[in-house]
């Protein structure tokens, strides 16, 4: 494809997303496709000669968009918010349309200098101290193995310059939430820590994690000989939104000389507004910390945020310097191939720098509240159709309200199986989207607030919805 071609088709490309988000509103938040279905509708095989490019348009538009689950959506509650702003998406555009890799500073000095800049504007954004370092992600999963290679070196004394885990002292165990994503969990087992050694540590009755369990199991472990290698402790579980108390959880990891990894990977957001900053009180005493800036902020996919306190740990950990990437400059710039798991990178700073530029943090802060104010309205409404069998399951200090609607009579599987039907009901309706979620052993629904055109109305028409279809069953 030639320049002027790509300038052509590049024209349709923006027009198409542009008629997409201004009528995503119009189409079905979830597809009315069973699996196979747009697999059937593609050819089996690749084309041996070329295809005029409008031909990708139009199974853009007849086969692509109809299967999808919409985002960015106004009705779409499920998960967690992917808010994809269109001024990131453009910085994104640009990254691709570059097409530049930072293998290192001198493969790309724009690329790296951008990324010192965007992420100590984020480091200001929410109210780190100038303790801190950040590197660009691409998800919370990567940056949450990351830390835990960086805890496990450190704990046992670099054994990765020498035979390894297979030649440490003494096992490692990782404490974590009942309720820590799943993610906590992966990266302990492919970081080698092995199952046996993760400790899921007891919540109280808002679902945070216990700091007296915590201390108790630590102790139980030094008694057995077991060296505690890291503490994993979240601000805003994926569940509940659940805070973990991290002043008291940095305090026992001090006190042993634990790595404390935080994950704030949906409500790391939320602390650029500083009357939420109480959320991860103590956040000072950690090692590190990651939020995605993918999630509520407003970046497009994928974008997440990892910051250390002690960067030489981190470059120690993860650097390579074969002959080929060396400069007569690395002692003067930052290499960021050595902050992280790959070596090759992406240019991912371009699409937070233009959210950041052209929304500006008062703006970002405003859509913030709004989200924060409408999942307070909606907790308010639950709570006062107590009467008609709906409760508020969890304390709502952020944008996610769950909630169960629970009949006289009902209880137990048969309860289960009545939240499920009438959450499925309403998904396939595609009037609006949920995702049910099991909290102390029972399903219950979670309502993620928190898209970029989500507003009271639509919150009110899904409340609506879910009492319709809810009572309806009950």
């Amino acid at each position: 494809m030639t320049p002027e071609e790509f300038r052509h088709h590049g024209h349709q490309l923006i027009d198409l997303i542009a008629d997409y988000r201004a009528r995503v509103a119009e189409r079905p938040v979830r597809p009315p496709v069973a699996p196979g279905a747009v697999r059937a509708r593609l050819p089996v095989a690749p084309p041996a000669r070329p295809e005029a490019f409008e031909h990708v348009y139009r199974d853009v538009h007849d086969i692509i968009l109809p299967g999808l689950t919409h985002w960015q959506h106004p009705a779409f509650f499920g998960y967690f918010p992917a808010n994809a702003e269109l001024s990131s998406v453009l910085g994104d555009t640009l990254s691709s349309g570059l097409g530049v890799i930072g293998l290192s500073w001198q493969s790309s000095p724009a690329l790296t200098e951008l990324e010192e800049v965007v992420t100590d504007w984020m480091r200001q954004m929410v109210g780190l101290s100038g303790a801190w370092s950040g590197v660009i992600q691409d998800t919370a999963s990567t940056a949450t193995l990351v830390a835990l290679l960086c805890a496990r070196e450190r704990a046992s004394d670099f054994p990765l310059a020498g035979g390894g885990l297979q030649g440490a002292a003494a096992p490692l165990a990782i404490y974590h939430s009942a309720d820590a994503h799943s993610s906590v969990v992966k990266a302990a087992l492919l970081a080698g820590f092995g199952r046996e050694n993760l400790r899921a540590i007891a919540t109280d009755e808002n679902h945070g994690l216990r700091a007296d369990a915590l201390a108790a199991a630590i102790a139980a472990d030094r008694a057995r000989g077991i060296t505690p290698g890291a503490i994993v402790a979240t601000t805003g579980t994926t569940t509940s939104a659940a805070l973990d108390p991290i002043a008291a959880i940095a305090a026992i990891a001090r006190k042993h000389g634990i790595w404390l990894h935080v994950d704030a990977a949906m409500a790391g957001a939320a602390m650029i507004l500083p009357e939420c900053r109480w959320m991860w009180d103590g956040i000072e005493g950690a090692d590190s910390l990651v939020l995605n800036a993918h999630k509520w902020l407003g970046v497009v996919f994928d974008c997440s945020l990892y910051f250390v306190r002690d960067p030489r740990h981190l470059v120690r950990v993860m650097s390579t310097n074969p002959s080929y990437l060396q400069s007569g400059v690395d002692a003067q710039v930052k290499n960021f191939r050595d902050w992280g798991i790959p070596l090759g990178r992406r240019f991912r700073a371009l699409k937070l720098w233009c959210l950041i530029r052209e929304q500006g943090v008062e703006e970002l802060a405003a859509r913030l509240r709004r989200d924060l104010a409408n999942a307070q309205w909606l907790a308010a409404e639950v709570r006062a159709a107590r009467a008609s069998g709906w409760r508020v399951l969890a304390p709502v200090h952020l944008q996610t309200v769950c909630v169960r609607h629970e009949p006289a009579g009902l209880a137990g599987e048969t309860l289960d199986e009545h939240t499920l039907a009438w959450v499925e009901r309403i998904n396939a309706s595609g009037a609006a989207y949920l995702t049910p979620a099991l909290l102390d052993g029972r399903w219950m629904v979670r309502v993620a607030i928190g898209g970029l055109q989500t507003e009271r109305t639509h919150v009110d028409a899904l409340w609506k919805l879910m009492r319709a279809e809810a009572e309806r069953a009950g």
